[in-house]
Protein backbone atom coordinates (compact mmCIF):
# COMPACT_ATOMS: atom_id res chain seq x y z
CA UNK A 1 0.00 0.00 0.00
CA UNK A 2 1.27 3.45 -0.93
CA UNK A 3 -0.03 6.79 0.26
CA UNK A 4 0.61 10.35 -0.92
CA UNK A 5 -0.72 13.47 0.84
CA UNK A 6 -1.02 16.98 -0.48
CA UNK A 7 -2.09 20.24 1.07
CA UNK A 8 -4.28 22.14 -1.38
CA UNK A 9 -5.39 25.74 -1.03
CA UNK A 10 -9.13 25.95 -1.55
CA UNK A 11 -11.66 28.59 -0.61
CA UNK A 12 -11.04 28.27 3.16
CA UNK A 13 -8.21 30.16 4.86
CA UNK A 14 -6.45 26.90 5.79
CA UNK A 15 -5.42 24.40 3.11
CA UNK A 16 -7.28 21.13 2.72
CA UNK A 17 -5.54 17.78 3.12
CA UNK A 18 -5.92 15.57 0.05
CA UNK A 19 -4.80 11.96 0.42
CA UNK A 20 -4.49 9.25 -2.22
CA UNK A 21 -4.04 5.62 -1.23
CA UNK A 22 -2.99 2.95 -3.72
CA UNK A 23 -4.15 -0.28 -2.10
CA UNK A 24 -3.00 -2.42 -5.02
CA UNK A 25 -5.01 -4.67 -7.32
CA UNK A 26 -6.57 -1.63 -9.04
CA UNK A 27 -7.99 -0.14 -5.86
CA UNK A 28 -7.30 3.57 -5.45
CA UNK A 29 -8.87 5.69 -2.71
CA UNK A 30 -8.92 9.47 -2.47
CA UNK A 31 -9.86 11.65 0.51
CA UNK A 32 -10.14 15.40 1.05
CA UNK A 33 -10.87 17.44 4.16
CA UNK A 34 -12.95 20.01 2.28
CA UNK A 35 -16.68 20.04 3.16
CA UNK A 36 -17.64 18.11 0.00
CA UNK A 37 -14.89 15.54 0.52
CA UNK A 38 -15.78 15.07 4.18
CA UNK A 39 -19.38 14.36 3.13
CA UNK A 40 -18.36 11.82 0.49
CA UNK A 41 -19.39 14.09 -2.38
CA UNK A 42 -17.69 15.25 -5.57
CA UNK A 43 -14.57 17.16 -4.57
CA UNK A 44 -12.80 19.32 -7.15
CA UNK A 45 -9.51 19.14 -5.24
CA UNK A 46 -9.12 15.38 -5.73
CA UNK A 47 -10.15 15.53 -9.38
CA UNK A 48 -7.78 18.42 -10.10
CA UNK A 49 -4.86 16.32 -8.87
CA UNK A 50 -6.07 13.28 -10.80
CA UNK A 51 -6.10 15.54 -13.89
CA UNK A 52 -2.46 16.44 -13.24
CA UNK A 53 -3.11 19.97 -11.97
CA UNK A 54 -0.62 21.32 -9.44
CA UNK A 55 -1.40 25.04 -9.10
CA UNK A 56 -3.34 24.81 -5.80
CA UNK A 57 -0.85 22.51 -4.07
CA UNK A 58 0.90 24.34 -1.24
CA UNK A 59 2.68 21.40 0.42
CA UNK A 60 5.68 21.56 -1.92
CA UNK A 61 5.32 18.05 -3.31
CA UNK A 62 3.84 18.91 -6.72
CA UNK A 63 6.24 16.41 -8.31
CA UNK A 64 4.25 13.58 -6.69
CA UNK A 65 1.14 14.40 -8.73
CA UNK A 66 2.59 12.37 -11.60
CA UNK A 67 2.85 9.35 -9.29
CA UNK A 68 -0.82 9.64 -8.31
CA UNK A 69 -1.81 10.05 -11.96
CA UNK A 70 0.17 6.89 -12.80
CA UNK A 71 -1.90 4.98 -10.21
CA UNK A 72 -5.06 5.71 -12.21
CA UNK A 73 -4.30 3.25 -15.01
CA UNK A 74 -6.42 0.14 -14.53
CA UNK A 75 -7.94 1.38 -11.27
CA UNK A 76 -11.55 1.41 -10.19
CA UNK A 77 -11.42 5.22 -10.23
CA UNK A 78 -10.24 5.25 -13.86
CA UNK A 79 -13.25 3.16 -14.80
CA UNK A 80 -15.63 5.44 -12.87
CA UNK A 81 -14.05 8.55 -14.44
CA UNK A 82 -14.64 7.09 -17.90
CA UNK A 83 -18.28 6.45 -17.00
CA UNK A 84 -18.68 10.05 -15.81
CA UNK A 85 -17.06 11.38 -18.99
CA UNK A 86 -19.40 9.28 -21.15
CA UNK A 87 -22.41 10.50 -19.15
CA UNK A 88 -21.29 14.13 -19.55
CA UNK A 89 -21.07 13.66 -23.32
CA UNK A 90 -24.57 12.15 -23.33
CA UNK A 91 -25.84 15.01 -21.16
CA UNK A 92 -24.50 17.59 -23.62
CA UNK A 93 -26.13 15.70 -26.49
CA UNK A 94 -29.43 15.62 -24.60
CA UNK A 95 -29.22 19.36 -23.83
CA UNK A 96 -28.74 20.12 -27.52
CA UNK A 97 -31.68 17.87 -28.41
CA UNK A 98 -33.92 19.57 -25.83
CA UNK A 99 -32.93 22.96 -27.22
CA UNK A 100 -33.71 21.83 -30.77
CA UNK A 101 -37.09 20.45 -29.69
CA UNK A 102 -37.96 23.64 -27.80
CA UNK A 103 -37.31 25.63 -30.97
CA UNK A 104 -39.62 23.30 -32.90
CA UNK A 105 -42.24 23.69 -30.17
CA UNK A 106 -41.94 27.48 -30.34
CA UNK A 107 -42.34 27.35 -34.13
CA UNK A 108 -45.41 25.12 -33.79
CA UNK A 109 -46.96 27.57 -31.34
CA UNK A 110 -46.56 30.41 -33.86
CA UNK A 111 -48.22 28.51 -36.71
Amino acid sequence: MSEIRFQVQGSAPSPYDVTFVNRGNGNLSAYCTCPAGENGQYCKHRFAILNGETKAIVSGNEHEVSVVVSWLAGSDIESALKDVAAAEIELERAKKEVSRLKKLLAQAMRS
